[in-house]
């Protein structure tokens, strides 16, 4: 059978290309799912199993869409990784956001503990939102060089938050499918760093 050439790879095709890898080493070593997911309401004794850490900041979709952090959490739960997902299902109406009530002060202190405990932080930026709160935690932690943004080009202050990635190197991406290659290679490259695996 006569071989096509190859054409040079586009940084589309080398996001695929960690994708379809990561994939196909999940199914050869047939690994279950090794990912521990945490969130608010989880016991504070629990026992964090993963040789990585990662939060899970930013847009909370809609109930009527894909959940980002579900998806995110899916295409990475082949590895041993700690999952802080700060969705927290107690979350109703009744909440007031101030300090003085205490539902709200645990959530917002466990987020903060737990950005600061994490390897890497992910933070999405949906479109169409404002999500005042994720621009927040970036401006807190993206010196600590351990911060993934991924901001729809539909989000209403991309241009902000691009041009502070770019001033302080911090990754930058447009979706959520690069966003998992990214969070993948991420992973695996401190993983290796760590012994977790092999290269």
């Amino acid at each position: 059978m006569r071989r096509l050439p190859i054409s040079p790879r586009s940084p589309s095709t080398s996001l695929s290309r960690i994708l379809l890898q990561s994939t196909r080493r999940k199914m050869e070593n047939k690994l279950q799912n090794k990912a521990q997911v945490v969130r608010p309401e989880s016991s504070s004794t629990i026992t964090l199993t993963g040789k990585i850490s990662i939060f899970l900041a930013g847009t909370t979709t809609p109930g009527d869409g894909p959940d980002w952090r579900e998806t995110l959490t899916k295409a990475i739960d082949h590895h041993p990784v700690t999952v802080f997902n700060p969705f927290n299902k107690k979350w109703d109406a009744s909440w007031k956001e101030d300090i003085e009530f205490p539902p709200f002060r645990q959530q917002v202190d466990w987020e903060l503990d737990k950005q600061e405990l994490a390897d890497i932080i992910v933070i999405y930026f949906g479109p169409q939102t404002e999500t005042p709160i994720s621009l927040l935690e970036f401006g807190l932690f993206a010196r600590s060089n351990k911060v993934i943004v991924c901001c729809d080009k539909l989000y209403r202050k991309r241009g902000n938050v691009e041009i502070v990635a770019k001033r302080l190197g911090v990754e930058f991406w447009d979706t959520e499918e690069e966003l998992a290659a990214a969070v993948n290679a991420k992973l695996e490259s401190l993983l290796v760093e760590q012994g977790g695996q092999n290269a």
